[in-house]
């Protein structure tokens, strides 16, 4: 990519192969944005350069407009992060926070800590980390705004008001033990959620799945509100208009859940009903009901969406990490106490091997049950290009130590000690069922579903599906072996028009003229991956798993470069969105 410096305020790119967002065919074209705002779009070679300011040469690279990720957990981490990473090393120029319920605001002062432990609990983030690097200085939403909006950032963040807080804030100990609301506790949540949207949020979310727990192994405030709580707070919501996103229980959806679903959509207009939608394995194929729902919905005029992954929902396991098969052994208290580095060397020793690998501890079969009777879905990461549709018949920890007839849990524990006790093991959770991504497969075909959970900057422990923009190009558009691939341009329309679109971001998700210069250039061949690994570059060197990305050969927000092969430029031109555009 060469680059010619000239006078004047325009920046132009010529040669690209553009993908405009909207599912137009690919093209090769000439962009020239100015001040942050596209001016032009031309065929190759036509757009104007006397007077251009830079002349960025793509040779032939793809061009894209940004990815707006519209379901991150950075609400603790965008107060003392500028650089909101791992979605800034994935092409995001947008991300929106405040998922599923939980967040820090509003706040009471005694509250500090009890809404560092609840998203410690939900989202896996390290309590400490937040403890030590959240700024506070909040107690209203607004004022949460307020400081989000005083400080540098690398690209835009948006953000929605979680029930959780809003319910512990207004009703004390009785909402954060889920006692049931009040008329008048009610109408302050309607209130002060109308407040929060006309400060500037994109929505509310809120969780109803058992799934989601405190540090005391309750479901969190809001899971099991009645609906006149809902449809109170979404009254609130809709004198603005925006998103009334939440968790879902997945194997009671189409039963429990839908006809409030329908009724809330259909009282206010003006509100989209936005479900997280996964496939669990007690109820595969509960999915399909909800796509038919989906459908009947939209016919009947009714604003529901579904949001979906772009891949299964699963969990790294490392020695490091959350969770690894030797952790759930007795034997692992013998050395749970160590630093990693003695763990590893003490992991070495054949009396305790033999402990893990060969004795089945007498716990009523819990072990068993948790690890042993899931080696078949659990899989060995070899390659920083992980295979997330592994086939495991072939691919699994069963299936390949019945190829090498070894016991299945020394592949494990060799696999956990690889590379000094590095090495990963990749287990699915949810969206795996039929052993392959075929329901993803439709699921990213259907038109009202949307991009989502990719979950940036939360489960630091366990995955880094920060990178889930990048995965929907190589795998489904690229890579894929197992079954069919999709258009490219459908997969960049998903990711940028459609989702910026559904949250009323209609400033920018689109390569056209007026629109903002949130843009990606791509060199797509080599578009990849970097081995994760877990860094401890968190406040109190907490921990997290980060994966970069390859490929991405520019990245603009504004208009201002943000991204030079793969490398930050270190400009910080990103915003707090206020709102609808």
């Amino acid at each position: 990519m060469s680059l010619t410096e000239q006078t004047g305020k325009k920046t132009v790119i010529r040669n690209a192969q553009l993908v405009d967002g909207s599912g137009a065919p690919q093209t090769n074209a000439d962009v020239m944005f100015e001040d942050g705002i596209i001016r032009e779009v031309s065929p190759a070679g036509k757009a104007p350069t006397a007077h251009a300011h830079r002349i960025i040469d793509a040779d032939g690279l793809l061009l894209t407009p940004g990815w707006v990720d519209i379901h991150t957990h950075y609400d603790a981490q965008a107060t003392w992060d500028p650089w909101l990473t791992p979605s800034s090393w994935h092409g995001a120029t947008t991300v929106v926070m405040g998922n599923c319920g939980v967040g820090f605001a509003p706040a009471h002062e005694d509250r500090h800590e009890w809404l560092i432990e609840l998203m410690e609990s939900v989202e896996d983030i390290p309590g400490s980390a937040m403890t030590e690097g959240l700024t506070w200085g909040w107690r209203s939403f607004p004022e949460y705004l307020d400081t989000l909006d005083a400080q540098p950032r690398v690209i835009d963040i948006g953000t929605q008001i979680g029930h959780s807080p809003l319910r512990a804030y207004v009703m004390g100990e009785r909402g954060a033990s889920n006692e049931q609301a009040s008329d008048a506790d009610i109408a302050s949540m309607s209130q002060m959620v109308a407040e929060a949207m006309a400060a500037g949020a994109l929505g509310f979310s809120t969780s109803r799945t058992p799934i989601h727990k405190t540090k005391a192994g309750d479901v969190i405030p809001g899971t099991h509100a009645e609906q006149n709580e809902l449809f109170g707070i979404a009254q609130g919501l809709a004198k603005t208009g925006g998103i009334f996103q939440f968790a879902p229980e997945h194997k009671i959806l189409p039963v429990d859940e839908w006809p409030w679903m329908r009724e809330l959509a259909g009282s206010f207009p003006n509100v989209t009903v936005s479900v997280n939608l996964n496939q669990d394995d007690a109820a595969p194929d509960v999915w399909k009901t909800v796509l038919t729902q989906l459908d009947a919905a939209q016919q009947d005029g009714l604003n529901i969406v579904a949001q979906v992954a772009g891949r299964s929902i699963g969990v790294l396991m490392c020695l490091e990490g959350s969770f690894h098969p030797l952790a759930f052994h007795p034997a692992w208290q013998e050395i749970a106490h160590l630093p990693h580095d003695q763990k590893v060397k003490a992991l070495k020793d054949a009396t305790l091997r033999n402990k893990f690998v060969n004795e089945v501890p007498r716990d009523n079969g819990f072990f068993e049950h948790i690890v042993l009777s899931r080696l078949w879905k659990m899989f060995p990461v070899t390659d920083a290009n992980i295979n997330y549709e592994p086939n495991p018949k072939t691919d699994s920890i069963d299936a390949l130590a019945a190829k090498q007839r070894i016991v299945p849990m020394d592949m494990v524990y060799d696999q956990l000690l690889a590379n000094n006790g590095t090495g990963m093991i990749y287990m699915p959770f949810f969206n795996y069922s039929y052993g392959d991504l075929s329901m993803t497969h439709e699921l990213l075909q259907h038109p009202h579903t949307r991009n989502g959970l990719s979950d940036a900057g939360a489960h630091c422990g366990a995955i880094c599906d920060g990178g889930m923009p990048t995965f929907l190009l190589t795998h489904w558009v690229r890579d894929r072996a197992r079954g069919p691939r999709l258009q490219l341009e459908h997969m960049v329309h998903r990711q940028t028009h459609q989702t910026a679109t559904m949250y009323g971001l209609t400033d920018r998700g689109l390569i056209a003229p007026g629109l903002r210069a949130d843009m990606n250039l791509i060199d797509y061949e080599s578009l990849n991956f970097d081995m994760p690994s877990m860094a401890y570059d968190f406040p109190a060197n907490g921990r997290r798993l980060v994966q970069h990305a390859k490929g991405y050969e520019a990245t603009f927000v504004n208009g201002t470069q943000i991204v030079s092969r793969d490398e930050f430029t270190g400009e910080l031109p990103g915003k707090l969105l206020r709102g609808r555009r």
